[in-house]
């Protein structure tokens, strides 16, 4: 064999590395993070907690997590990215086994910072390596199907803890889950590829359409994003506990997030072919106020009909973020999306992790069903600033 066609062949074996190491990551990682809403009404009956404190859970994990992924960045280019996924993956199990040795509130929220620590090095990681594997119009088909894999990951463990809660005391399923993100880490560091850093020089032409975009474009794009990622997170929090007041068991409760979950997978990939044909705008006003009916229809609903609206929900809960996220290349110049990509990603995270405490202080001031209905209403305020966003949308699509 000639030493190209060995060359192709490690590449290829290099890319499939890289894309079961991404995806497989991406998938435990946000697996982790969501299985955190099946855990709040048992730590809620356990420990005699409020919304408030409730909400506090989850802002400890995924503030941590979004706070944490630019210096997650800085240690790889020191240490290596196969070594900080690793410790990483392993530090997120090892949170959640603390957790299920938990004997006290103050160490459920050390456990879930450590936890969320680990978890902060997934996204700007995973997505960079497979940056590396593949290029062009690959990769970004590659960075697809590692989106996907978040969402499967967001499916698959709340669903595995609810069958685990069946069979077992929460506290040993819980550092169950945990033991496999630190088996995962063995795995990451031995498989995930080697590659030296790149630096490949901007195209002239992409560069000269890239200047030309709106410089307020960006912003108004990010904070369509902070809304929707808040208010998202928001609902999330407060579902189990809407489906409790129905009737709801707690595998039920597993499921119903499930459903959300699996309709959020597909609203990913439904809303961005919406997006291409339709345009940004125009997909953002569908998905919201399906988003906001979705919401306040489901108050009124028996515990049966809820399940059956709630992939529809799902749908339109996640789709939007698919669609925002594929906008930002649009907005920046190509020298300046790799930090663009980060801003928008630690702003939405942020958000999404700031927004349950704050609801959360709102469900025990007025109830569960007065602040849905104000998360609802949030959700609508991303429409009158997608019409201030389009022009600059239209500006860079001409350019």
């Amino acid at each position: 064999m000639t030493a190209s066609g060995e060359t192709a062949i490690a590449a290829k074996s290099d890319e499939r590395r890289a894309a079961g190491v991404a995806c497989g990551a991406h998938a435990l990682h946000d697996g982790y993070t969501d299985l955190i809403y099946v855990l709040l009404p048992i730590w809620q009956s356990e420990f005699g907690l409020g919304f408030a404190a409730l909400g506090l859970m989850k802002t400890v994990f995924s503030g941590t997590l979004a706070g944490f992924q630019i210096p997650s960045g800085l240690l790889a280019e020191r240490f290596g990215a196969p070594l900080v996924l690793a410790l990483g993956t392993a530090l997120a199990g090892f949170g959640y086994c603390l957790a299920g040795l938990s004997n006290g509130v103050m160490w459920l929220v050390a456990s879930l910072f450590v936890a969320g620590l680990g978890a902060s090095t997934q996204h700007p990681l995973a997505s960079t390596l497979i940056a590396h594997a593949f290029s062009g119009a690959r990769s970004r088909a590659a960075l697809g199907t590692y989106n996907f894999a978040g969402d499967i990951g967001k499916m698959s463990v709340p669903a595995a803890a609810s069958l685990l809660f069946v069979v077992l005391p929460w506290r040993e399923a819980v550092a169950l889950l945990g033991g496999i993100g630190i088996v995962a880490a063995i795995v990451i560091f031995i498989v995930m590829p080697r590659y030296r850093d790149e630096h490949l020089p901007a195209k002239t032409e992409a560069a000269a359409r890239g200047s030309r975009t709106s410089g307020y474009g960006f912003p108004l794009l990010l904070s369509i994003g902070v809304i929707d990622s808040a208010t998202r997170m928001a609902f999330l929090t407060f579902l189990p506990f809407v489906l409790t007041a129905k009737g709801a068991s707690l595998p039920t409760v597993g499921l119903a997030l499930t459903l959300v979950f699996a309709g959020g997978a597909a609203g990913k990939l439904v809303c961005a072919w919406i997006g291409a044909r339709i345009g940004t705008v125009a997909t953002v006003w569908l998905t919201e106020t399906v988003t906001a009916l979705g919401i306040v229809a489901l108050l009124p609903l028996s515990l049966e009909a809820s399940l059956i609206l709630l992939p529809i929900v799902g749908i339109a809960l996640n789709g939007t973020s698919s669609v925002l996220y594929g906008s930002v290349p649009d907005l920046v110049t190509p020298a300046k999306r790799q930090r663009a990509f980060g801003i928008f990603y630690t702003g939405t995270i942020g958000a999404g992790a700031v927004s349950p405490a704050i609801y959360g202080l709102l469900g025990d001031a007025v109830g569960v069903t007065s602040a849905l209905v104000v998360v609802a209403a949030v959700v609508l305020l991303t429409l009158p600033i997608t019409l201030v966003l389009r022009p600059a949308l239209v500006t860079a699509t001409e350019s």
